[in-house]
């Protein structure tokens, strides 16, 4: 994964500019900076779902290579009204089950015995777990993380650092924008991009 020169915004409006950076096979990036630096948007920009104002990145460069990629974004697009198991079959259509079971990607983040309950009655912490079980269930090389640890408690932080460390050990990518540190085993395998708001 590599960008040059890229610059991101909405709106018309620009919210960070030049950025530059290469991601091999194995590696993860974290995002720092400020609100308002365009984190988000930068993330949205390299899943495709919003147009670069300016630079390039690759190796994909639209929403049609979706299937290389997992965008998960800060809101956890869970459905209250549908069972814990329901939310994360769902997705499994969408995405294609090529990973974990539903059942065994639940009991990965801590949702064993929760599978028939309405996602609407979960806690905040858990149903960010929900969120992130959709990356196991559905095998794709670059994950796009926005806040991950958002309401988790130590033990979730502790989760999630063990979920990329996994991911990048089979050859994959990862980019996350985050406030929270992230302490992987490997700490060779984790770079840091700072970004600040253009002028």
């Amino acid at each position: 994964m590599r960008a040059t020169g890229l610059s991101c915004g909405r709106g018309g409006l620009l919210l960070s500019e030049n950025i530059s950076f290469s991601l091999t096979n194995g590696r993860a990036l974290l995002l720092r900076g400020p609100n308002g630096t365009g984190k988000t948007t930068l993330l949205l920009t390299l899943a495709g779902i919003v147009a670069p104002m300016a630079g390039q990145f690759g190796p994909h460069d639209s929403a049609q290579d979706a299937p290389l990629l997992h965008y998960c974004g800060h809101r956890n697009a869970i459905k209250p009204r549908l069972s814990v198991l329901e939310n994360l079959r769902f997705w499994a259509d969408i995405n294609g089950a090529t990973g974990l079971s539903c059942e065994a990607a639940l009991a990965e983040l801590g949702l064993a015995g929760l599978e028939a309950l309405d996602a609407g009655y979960l806690s905040a912490g858990q149903s960010r777990r929900l969120a992130l079980a959709r990356l196991l269930v559905s095998l794709r090389p670059l994950w796009l993380l926005d806040e991950p640890t958002a309401a988790l408690d130590d033990q979730g932080h502790q989760l999630v650092a063990r979920l990329l460390a996994e991911h990048l050990a089979m050859g994959g990518l990862a980019i996350a924008a985050t406030h929270d540190p992230i302490v992987l085993p490997d700490p060779g395998a984790l770079g840091t991009l700072h970004l600040e708001r253009a002028p």
